[in-house]
């Protein structure tokens, strides 16, 4: 029985229903999956920056050389660096999502759903992401920073041009595992509006009150994406990883 033929019958049981909800409401789907990649992308490279930056400020260290202002501004920066984190990792996104929002809103700013979700994702990974990295810049040997310092490079370039290339590479899985995260934690962003995937299949399970069904195919949904970027990630780790080649060297000392 073809598609089209098996299509004209009424759904009897969950998968008819299932293949008649994603196709009668396939453009729905899609476009609540490109929203959810869209807040997601863009909040997590988002968070990821801010990650950064405060890793960066909180590995730094003040030295008895330093200015009093220098100093006095180092430990003011460390100490919102600290309030921020401590905040965000220890609340939930959701709560934070309808701080965020209707905070806002309440200034008197207009701000759209969705742009308020990719800040709600950014802030979220940055806190995460603040102590992955510097997780990974203590897992380089101090030697590294030593050596770009007696080369007469800046503290700043050296954590620039030595140590984060490094570190990058180490913490490449995590930086996955938040990207996954975040893709599927954009369902709960629907309680501000974000026409995501979970909106999406809630509004097309409502006309036939068949949500168990719309909800599996979103599942599916879900599982494919994060499938196909899980091993987008995977490759990037390969080829970024780096090749040790032992026999080789033996071999060189062996012909010296």
């Amino acid at each position: 029985m073809s598609m089209a033929v098996f299509m004209t019958q009424d759904p009897t049981n969950s998968f008819q229903w299932m293949v008649f909800l994603a196709q009668k409401y396939s453009r729905l789907f899609l476009q609540g999956m490109w929203i959810t990649l869209y807040v997601a992308v863009i909040g997590t490279l988002g968070g990821f920056l801010l990650g950064f930056l405060i890793g960066i400020v909180e590995d730094m260290k003040i030295s008895a050389d330093d200015s009093p202002v220098k100093k006095v501004l180092i430990r003011v920066l460390k100490i919102i660096c600290k309030v921020y984190v401590e905040l965000f990792r220890g609340t939930p996104m959701i709560v934070q999502a309808m701080i965020i929002f209707y905070g806002i809103s309440q200034t008197g700013v207009q701000i759209s759903p969705d742009i308020a979700g990719i800040l709600v994702t950014l802030l979220n990974t940055g806190a995460y992401m603040t102590e992955t990295v510097r997780a990974g810049i203590n897992s380089i040997d101090a030697g590294q920073k030593e050596g770009a310092l007696s080369l007469g490079m800046s503290p700043l370039n050296a954590m620039f041009m030595v140590i984060l290339p490094q570190a990058f590479k180490n913490i490449i899985p995590e930086m996955a595992n938040t990207f996954l995260t975040n893709l599927k934690m954009t369902s709960v962003l629907n309680v501000i509006g974000v026409s995501e995937l979970f909106m999406m299949a809630k509004t097309a399970g409502g006309t036939y009150y068949k949500y168990f069904e719309s909800y599996l195919v979103i599942a599916l949904i879900y599982l494919v994406l994060c499938f196909i970027f899980n091993r987008i990630f995977k490759l990037i780790e390969k080829k970024m990883s780096v090749r040790k080649n032992y026999a080789l060297a033996i071999e060189y000392m062996t012909n010296d």
